[in-house]
């Protein structure tokens, strides 16, 4: 792992041995956040065995013959559940699709809630046995997690500790499965996750198999940032970028194609993206707004309106 981007123990906040050990790992995360936009997460409490078990899951669906995970595709659903093929999503100003194919899980709802018209309900491949148990049960895990580092980031803007709870205790958060399949060609203009900022509030990457990922820094050098098996990853995106008026960077990264053989071997791994209730309105915090750093947005957004503009962005929609 990269010295330079910091890797933190969220026991600290959570179980901390003193007050003051609690207020230097707010420091510390903030500090990570407002030079990278990234951070390595440690001591985060989800077991290894829940994690094998649900990647063991995915695998076996990614295995599964083209035309059975085809099933899954809901067309013109910009993605929201199930399965998208391969050779669809596009980051933002590339001329090329990336090197991938995932599968999306979201918030189980009642679909009589407010928000079922945005939030439809998840799909399930029958021919994989203990996807949906393993799948959401680690979706739950890593959304406990986002909101602890959501109530320290909180401090360090110094809000509420609790100021974003009910603002994404129904966020419309996804995670996603991401199988890139072995690269059989050489030379081909293709990456596997062209350069990208996420669309949500934080994203939590949970222990991607290869390396792979390399996060641009302040200075444009691109910088490689593989976790250590016990670390979750964990970036700002676009949403708290804009809430917090760039205090928070949303920085640009993406997944490499590998060299040499190693470029002839699948790779998974599966992000989290933590969003915001759908009709939370992001709106420049007032605290963030200085002499030398104006307001950047004028008119506010809903979580939703912006999710939908960005997927257009990316081919999704």
């Amino acid at each position: 792992m990269s010295e330079r981007i910091p890797t933190l123990d969220i026991n600290r906040f959570i179980n901390p041995s003193s007050s003051n050990d609690r207020e230097a790992f707010v420091a510390e995360l903030g500090a990570a956040y407002r030079q990278w936009g990234f951070a390595g997460i440690r001591n985060h409490g989800i077991p290894q065995g829940a994690i094998d078990a649900a990647y063991d899951a995915f695998r076996n669906f990614f295995a599964l013959p083209e035309e059975t995970k085809r099933k899954y595709h809901v067309p013109g659903s910009g993605g929201a559940r199930g399965y998208t093929p391969f050779g669809v999503e596009t980051a933002k100003d590339s001329k090329h699709f990336d090197l991938k194919e995932f599968w999306h899980i979201g918030r189980e709802i009642p679909r009589d809630s407010e928000y079922a018209d945005v939030m439809p309900p998840n799909l399930w491949p029958d021919e994989v046995p203990g996807f949906r148990e393993h799948g959401y049960g680690l979706y739950q895990a890593l959304d406990q997690l986002g909101s602890r580092v959501l109530a320290a980031l909180a401090l360090h803007l110094e809000l509420p500790e609790d100021y974003f709870a009910d603002k994404t205790n129904s966020g419309n958060s996804i995670l996603r499965p991401i199988h890139y399949p072995p690269i059989t060609a050489d030379d081909i203009p293709n990456v596997r996750a062209g350069a990208h900022e996420d669309i949500n509030l934080i994203t939590l990457l949970v222990g991607a198999s290869a390396a792979g990922l390399e996060v641009r820094s302040q200075q444009g050098e691109w910088v490689p940032f593989t976790s250590d098996a016990d670390t979750i990853v964990v970036n700002i995106g676009d949403m708290l970028q804009r809430l917090t008026n760039h205090v928070y960077p949303s920085t640009t990264h993406r997944v490499t194609n590998p060299p040499g053989e190693q470029a002839r071997k699948p790779r998974y791994s599966v992000p989290f993206f933590l969003h915001p209730n759908p009709d939370f309105l992001i709106d420049v915090l007032p605290s963030t707004i200085t002499p030398g750093n104006p307001k950047r947005y004028p008119e506010p957004i809903t979580a939703q309106g912006y999710l939908e503009e960005r997927l257009r962005e990316i081919k999704l929609k």
